[in-house]
């Protein structure tokens, strides 16, 4: 398939990025500051140019996007949201239906009406920005045109995740995925993996999913 990832250079991004040139599909590698390397076509882009970025969108299958403008960004909360909304503008003029996002595992359900972003234990050095992801799952389940599925972390998935690549996940909606333990875990590899097992075999339409062990 030929697929265009946003925001390829970061933490996540690059992830999926490795993962699915591993699988040998065509990939348009966009970011702010491209790098150069043989496993995908990288292109300069501002995703807050809608009209600009829906061309280098234009003739790909799907669109995945991992777009974070920096968590010790001062105004992420502003930016994650006007960016992400136009992500999704420029996809729906691309013409490309299939549009997986990745979002933050902050809205998920940890008690009936109780998002993890709410709770008291809740990371506040982190928490704009997991709003500002809430905020836009909002947003983006009022979509009808665009295939899209947002996909919120396990809670534990950061650098130093040990586990690696295992190529092994347990599939959620809502509420996180817990292990025996309790834990809500998935390293950044195999997030890569259920991205781009999504993408290839697509099972979730317009709605929120997520996965741990």
């Amino acid at each position: 398939m030929k697929i265009a990832i946003i925001g390829a250079t970061g933490f996540v991004g690059s992830a999926i990025l490795n993962e699915l040139a591993n699988r040998n599909h065509d990939l348009t590698a966009i970011a702010r500051n491209p790098k150069d390397t043989t496993n995908a076509t990288w292109v300069a882009a501002d995703i807050f140019n809608v009209d600009a970025l829906a061309t280098v969108l234009e003739g790909h299958d799907i669109i995945i996007n991992a777009f974070n403008p920096g968590w010790t960004n001062p105004n992420i909360y502003d930016d994650f949201l006007v960016g992400s909304k136009a992500i999704q503008e420029a996809a729906k003029k691309s013409g490309v239906k299939r549009f997986i996002t990745i979002g933050g595992g902050g809205s998920l359900f940890v008690a009936p009406d109780l998002q993890a972003v709410d709770t008291p234990d809740f990371p506040k050095e982190i928490f704009p920005g997991a709003n500002a992801a809430r905020h836009y799952l909002n947003y983006i389940k009022e979509e009808k045109e665009l295939d899209w599925a947002f996909f919120s972390p396990a809670f534990e998935m950061h650098a130093g995740t040990t586990t690696g690549r295992t190529g092994k996940y347990r599939l959620g909606l809502e509420n996180p995925v817990f292990n025996d333990e309790q834990r809500s875990i998935l390293s950044v590899e195999d997030l890569a993996v259920v991205i781009a097992d999504e993408a290839e075999n697509p099972k979730h339409h317009q709605v929120r999913f997520t996965a741990g062990y």
